[in-house]
């Protein structure tokens, strides 16, 4: 997911060329791009839509491999294609390379500032009722740690080589998604909290933000172009989309049922704050969490900053070290203050999963293919599922962005 795009923006052309990885291999990478925070949100996605909005997300997960075929299709009629917004340029031109770019941006930028509130919401259920008092002005304990957590990152968003942090960050996605799992099953087995809840069928209210965090879930698709180019067997990739998304869904099904059945419609949008703190399973459920956007953050940023700097004057490149850590300063800056305004994760989360990650992960690989492979005009069952797709995915990003926006608004 959110690890994914930073994987793919600061892979090398070097890396992605080589065409050496063995098929294991990739589906370890790909597993590993699919999982991310969007976990922790998912017991709120399915207690928001209800029971049958399981079905959604499994649906999503169908279409989401789908149109990583899509890609790969596309890259195989122009061997020059190494990313998404390569695609977006070679089916609209430079018009559609900024589109996917901003798109892909902006997505970035709003997945990290979430990974702040997750921090801060967090770190203020394992040190519960702390605050500061400076003359008069009181400081929440979310706020402060908000801020804790900003000036531990700072440091890391400085450095300019991030290859030994991306090398670590890569095997972490799918490893965290595992303990988080079974720190959770754990919980709700063994540790206290029974699995009691029999929740609702359906809430055709909460579709919206269900099935716009299921989306956010599956935002991974920026990482296909490099995957695909890295395969030795190329042929095999069909293969890996769907071992990668099998297991995937697997697991934020499990996650979803888990925590639907502990805590039913009282399940917060991180469930990490509605469990015992106290319980050990709780804790590493609580630390894994914790660990995860600290050390992402700044490989996250990176594609940002490096987007900044493509549009700065010339001059600016004559003391690189400098712009690199004021860039880099000044937009961990900007993220900390919409943390602080905005500090609704469930809800921000929701909003990127209906207009960014339907609008990279669904509606450019099929649009982009339609133009491509010149099939938009012609009748079949090929272009009918894209169109269906296209037409679903503008109705998710609509009606997903405006109950998002009206939450967060609401909650302001």
């Amino acid at each position: 997911m959110e690890a994914a795009l930073s994987t793919s923006t600061t892979m090398s052309p070097s890396t992605t060329n080589g065409g050496t990885s063995s098929f294991a291999k990739t589906c370890f990478h790909g597993v590993n791009g699919i999982s991310g925070i969007g976990i922790v949100s998912i017991p709120f996605a399915l207690a928001s839509g209800g029971w049958l909005s399981l079905i959604f997300l499994f649906i999503i997960s169908i279409a989401a491999c789908y149109t990583g075929l899509l890609i790969k299709r596309c890259m195989d009629k122009d061997s020059t294609i190494e990313s998404l917004p390569d695609i977006g340029q070679r089916a609209f031109g430079d018009k559609g390379r900024l589109l996917v770019n901003i798109a892909m941006n902006c997505e970035l930028y709003l997945v990290i500032t979430g990974y702040l509130i997750l921090e801060g919401d967090n770190l203020n259920k394992l040190i519960s009722h702390f605050h500061v008092d400076i003359g008069g002005l009181r400081i929440t304990g979310t706020h402060c740690f908000v801020l804790l957590s900003a000036l531990i990152i700072l440091p890391t968003v400085w450095l300019e080589d991030l290859s030994k942090l991306l090398s670590y960050v890569s095997a972490t996605g799918a490893l965290a998604s595992i303990i988080f799992l079974c720190s959770l099953l754990w919980n709700g087995t063994i540790d206290g909290t029974k699995l009691h809840s029999k929740g609702v069928l359906f809430n055709w209210k909460g579709v919206p933000a269900a099935v716009s965090l299921y989306a956010f879930c599956y935002s991974s698709h920026p990482v296909f172009p490099s995957l695909y180019t890295s395969m030795k067997n190329k042929h095999q990739f069909s293969n890996v989309l769907l071992v990668c998304f099998t297991l995937c869904t697997l697991v934020y099904a499990a996650t979803a049922v888990l925590g639907y059945l502990m805590f039913g419609s009282e399940v917060e949008s991180e469930i990490t704050l509605n469990l015992p703190k106290e319980k050990l399973s709780s804790k590493v459920a609580i630390y894994t969490t914790l660990v995860n956007p600290i050390t992402k953050y700044a490989l996250m940023l990176r594609p940002i900053v490096d987007a900044v700097k493509s549009v700065l004057p010339n001059h600016y490149s004559k003391r690189p070290k400098l712009t690199h850590i004021l860039i880099s300063s000044i937009l961990l800056f900007t993220t900390v203050v919409v943390a602080l305004t905005v500090p609704f994760f469930g809800y921000l989360m929701s909003l990127v999963g209906a207009l960014l990650s339907v609008s990279a992960s669904f509606l450019v690989p099929c649009v982009c293919y339609l133009k491509i492979s010149g099939t938009y005009g012609k009748l079949g069952c090929e272009m009918v599922v894209n169109y269906s797709i296209v037409l679903v995915g503008v109705a998710i990003a609509a009606f997903g962005t405006y109950t998002s926006l009206l939450e967060i608004i609401r909650h302001l």
